[in-house]
């Protein structure tokens, strides 16, 4: 009889982070049948998903209200399936509203809980290290920082290293001068990344702004823009680009435009960690609606928000590796000028990989799908 494991990875991220898990699992346990939340890659490894990913990627304050009714309804759904299914144990990855929720549901039901990339409380909302001390079983966490943090709560968390570090070691990508013999880009040109974000959210509020900047560079560099889309979006999403036909703009994978970009300007989240990792020198940009901006600088205490500076500088420096514009900086003309600040200094660029590259060695080289894996062995 098949052993069931309930997944819930929410977001497109978590869909990544979480099938790497798995499959190590099905290696060894060929017998487990995976069943939850998760997107395409989850789904190539066989999980039932009740939900997509990309239904449930839902941010910022005001969005996540107005979706609140479907929400009720996900959790609703989930809860049942849990008690149809009964799991032998449960992995939650990131995705903190709703999973430490489920992870509540599951503490009552006696089903263990392995909680996989923690809720960013030294960021915002500490108090929900109460939920997790109480029902989270095994707290796996991706920063080192994060493990002194949640010893001083009194929660014992173990350290497997950065996702990230993995995908990337297994990652195959051709050289710069074939890239450029591909794509037919002379030599000389100057290559800039644009990585708005895979939330319909982000693209609406972040991406007019990048190409807003992109224009005024045009006019002064010869350029193309290498354009990171996120795979989970459709055309419909990126409708803003028939404006800027002017624009050399070559779509290719995110990590193509951290490979082989002069500069990148990339919304604040996992992509700004992947971004530092290759090295690149990049603007982080972030926008939301300013309700949930308003809301949001009330909670958040870091004096950054971009992974990138506070993996490179520390938790609570207000030191920066690289530039952030929030909100009302970022806009075109701030981006612009921000990025010609970098270009027209390649000195200074060529400071900003090297302090990106060595704080690459923070996230460790571990792999983490394969520990985490053992683990859930355990509990199956």
């Amino acid at each position: 009889m098949a052993k069931k494991l309930f997944v819930l990875a929410g977001e497109v991220s978590g869909d990544m982070h979480a099938s790497g898990v798995i499959a190590e699992l099905l290696k060894a346990r060929p017998d487990v049948k995976v069943f939850g939340i998760g997107g395409e890659k989850l789904r190539a490894l066989g999980a039932d998903l009740l939900y997509d990913c990309s239904e449930t990627s839902i941010m910022g304050f005001v969005d996540v209200l107005k979706h609140s009714g479907f929400l009720r309804r996900v959790i609703r759904d989930l809860k049942e399936a849990v008690q149809r299914e009964k799991p032998l144990a449960a992995l939650l990855v990131d995705y903190p509203g709703m999973n430490l929720l489920m992870a509540r549901f599951f503490h009552e039901l006696g089903i263990p809980v392995i909680y996989y990339i923690s809720p960013q409380v030294w960021a915002w909302k500490e108090g929900r290290v109460n939920a997790i001390r109480r029902d989270v079983d095994r707290l796996l966490v991706i920063f080192d920082f994060e493990v002194d943090f949640y010893r001083r709560h009194g929660i014992h968390a173990e350290f497997v290293g950065h996702p990230v570090i993995e995908q990337l070691a297994e990652l195959s990508l051709c050289s710069r001068e074939m890239f450029l013999k591909k794509h037919t880009i002379a030599p000389d040109i100057m290559l800039i990344g644009l990585l708005p974000g895979s939330r319909p959210q982000e693209i609406a509020h972040i991406l007019p702004e990048m190409l807003k900047a992109a224009r005024l560079l045009n006019k002064e560099y010869r350029v193309v823009f290498l354009f990171g889309r996120a795979p989970n979006l459709t055309d419909s999403s990126y409708h803003v680009l028939k404006q800027y036909g002017e624009l050399s703009i070559i779509p290719c994978s995110a990590y193509e435009v951290m490979q082989f970009s002069d500069l990148a300007l990339v919304t604040s989240g996992t992509a700004t960690l992947e971004s530092l990792c290759f090295g690149v020198p990049m603007i982080v940009v972030y926008k939301t609606g300013m309700l949930n901006y308003l809301i949001g600088r009330l909670v958040i205490k870091l004096k950054n928000i971009s992974l990138a500076n506070i993996v490179a500088k520390g938790l609570w420096s207000s030191e920066r590796a690289v530039p952030e514009l929030i909100q009302h900086e970022a806009n075109g003309a701030e981006i612009y000028r921000t990025a010609r600040m970098i270009l027209d200094n390649p000195e200074a660029a060529a400071a900003m990989r090297r302090e990106l590259t060595a704080a690459r060695d923070k996230l460790a080289s571990a792999s983490p799908s394969r520990k985490i894996a053992a683990i859930l062995q355990e509990y199956l």
